[in-house]
């Protein structure tokens, strides 16, 4: 009789922002996902920067278990309610999350989701930041020297257009500067 080979997990190319996130909290220790919904609460830790629905919480952990990202790791019978379910980063979470944690935002407009949630998981994690922000202002200053650029020659709308977009990717850049300083 042949043995069983193990599960293939279809691990997405790219995960989502909240898979991420999700992923990044469970990676910092083993936890339970009403304790993820928690720290992902409007007033909580993590929530101010980006908040998810406890429902949303959950169906994500239920995804990365299937990808492989994640695995239950024991059951515990709840205090007052139901049964509670610790969850771990397996070795291929936790080599995504670093990945991902170390990647700058490629786009101006994720700077304020994105990049905010990668630095305060590292902040929580006890890391600075600084790799993530050298890296990160390695991709901006391009940006905003092209779109100074596109300022100087744009007239009418298309003018305007421009400016808006070279002022927020300006700020996004003094942003990087300020936090690094």
């Amino acid at each position: 009789m042949p043995s069983a080979s193990p599960p293939v997990h279809e691990v997405p190319a790219k995960l989502s922002l909240v898979e991420n996130l999700v992923l990044g909290v469970v990676a910092e220790e083993p936890t339970y996902g009403f304790a993820v919904a928690r720290l992902l609460e409007p007033e909580a830790d993590l929530g101010r920067v980006y908040r998810i629905p406890r429902s949303v919480v959950y169906r994500t952990i239920e995804h990365l278990v299937a990808a492989g990202l994640l695995r239950p790791s024991r059951v515990e019978r709840g205090n007052r309610g139901p049964q509670r379910t610790l969850i771990t980063a397996t070795p291929a979470g936790r080599q995504a999350v670093q990945a991902w944690l170390a990647a700058p935002v490629l786009h101006v407009r994720e700077v304020r989701t994105d990049l905010l949630v990668k630095l305060a998981l590292l902040a929580r994690a006890g890391g600075d930041g600084a790799a993530l922000l050298a890296a990160q202002r390695d991709v901006l200053a391009p940006i905003v020297a092209a779109l100074r650029e596109q300022v100087d020659m744009a007239r009418g709308f298309e003018r305007t257009l421009a400016l808006w977009r070279f002022e927020t990717a300006d700020a996004a850049l003094r942003f990087v500067d300020r936090v690094t300083s």
